[in-house]
């Protein structure tokens, strides 16, 4: 057979080794290693692929949300006499519950802390109600920040020192880099001297290096007082504004902030910090405009006058923690205790 001239397609050659008749084990062969081929090629793309995403991934920000219903540093039953005592400071588990459950949906990892509610073991030890159970509990956010180690903390409490944790755990990361602005109606600034033994009105100065002496050291970080703040400032415990102008803590009364945002951030630009954490303590809004908190106080910040602050905060510089705290959900505690005494819902 003469060996045809010009172009001929791929199929004629085997046509032409085999007297005009189709090789059909050659054809296969040729098409399996045509298809190991472009497999091959295929599963290289998609490595290359998955190793840049998983570049673009490491670059991007993680953050977590920290769910933190840790009540123990509150004693607050003399102040909600309508609610049991035995409620009054666990109401800031259910609490934290709820923010988590009003919160907007996203695509944060949410991890919760692990909080006791054995009501019996609220022991004073060295000047601070609860102290064994505050200690465990912190060690126990810690772990979770230090596994997962997060760029940004949204942290839904529980009382006050439910930032403790995770603001030191961002001043480590970020050294002198961090201001805290701290709204708040109360400067929580208690050392475990003080009269007053709940942990939560020591959370500020516990962010600032100062109180129990194994807690500090338990801490990744502290901030000075140079780069603290706080907002919405019109309740002092016995003694406390004695001691915020002995630290040289800056404090801004509601109507100061009533307008606009200026004094705050005239204020962050002075401490040369890029990031920030915000402490956002319900009881700062007026009991006029929402009672969310436990304190009551009159002449507070309206709702719309804190998301405005903490929006212009969030757009000059680089928010990187957030809590909101010291929610005490009365009418639920009501309607759960009323709930408790109703035929067929236990059995």
């Amino acid at each position: 057979m003469r060996k045809p001239s010009g172009n001929y397609k791929f199929a004629d050659r085997f046509r032409y080794r085999n007297n005009g008749i189709y090789n059909n084990d050659i054809m296969k062969k040729w098409l399996s290693l045509i298809i190991l081929l472009a497999v091959n090629v295929i599963s290289i793309n998609a490595q290359q692929k998955n190793s840049i995403n998983n570049q673009s991934m490491e670059k991007k920000t993680k953050t977590i949300r920290l769910i933190y219903p840790q009540w123990q540093g509150g004693i607050v039953d003399h102040w909600m006499p309508d609610i049991p005592a035995e409620d009054s400071s666990r109401g800031y588990y259910l609490g934290a519950q709820l923010l988590n459950l009003l919160a907007p949906d996203s695509n944060q990892k949410t991890v919760e802390v692990p909080v006791s509610l054995d009501i019996n073991d609220r022991a004073t030890e060295k000047g601070i109600s609860s102290r064994n159970v505050i200690v465990k509990q912190s060690k126990a956010a810690l772990d979770i920040l230090n596994e997962n180690k997060p760029d940004r903390i949204i942290t839904l409490g529980g009382e006050c020192s439910v930032s403790v944790v995770p603001f030191t755990y961002l001043a480590a990361r970020y050294p002198n880099d961090v201001a805290v602005v701290w709204i708040d109606a109360h400067p929580d600034i208690n050392l475990p001297y003080d009269d007053y033994k709940g942990y939560h009105a020591m959370a500020l100065t516990a962010c600032l290096g100062m109180g129990d002496e194994e807690i500090m050291n338990l801490l990744p970080g502290k901030f000075d007082t140079s780069k603290a703040l706080i907002v919405g400032l019109r309740s002092w415990d016995k003694g406390m504004q004695e001691r915020q102008k002995e630290l040289g803590i800056k404090g801004l009364a509601p109507k100061e902030t009533a307008d606009n945002s200026s004094a705050i951030m005239e204020w962050l630009k002075s401490t040369g910090a890029s990031k920030v954490v915000v402490h956002f303590d319900l009881d700062v809004i007026d009991p006029a405009d929402m009672i969310a908190g436990v304190g009551v106080e009159p002449d507070g910040m309206k709702t719309e006058e804190v998301v405005r602050v903490i929006n212009d905060i969030a757009s000059e510089y680089d928010l990187i923690g957030l809590t909101v705290a010291e929610p005490m959900p009365r009418i639920a505690i009501k309607i759960r205790n009323m709930l408790n005494q109703l035929p067929l819902l236990k059995e």
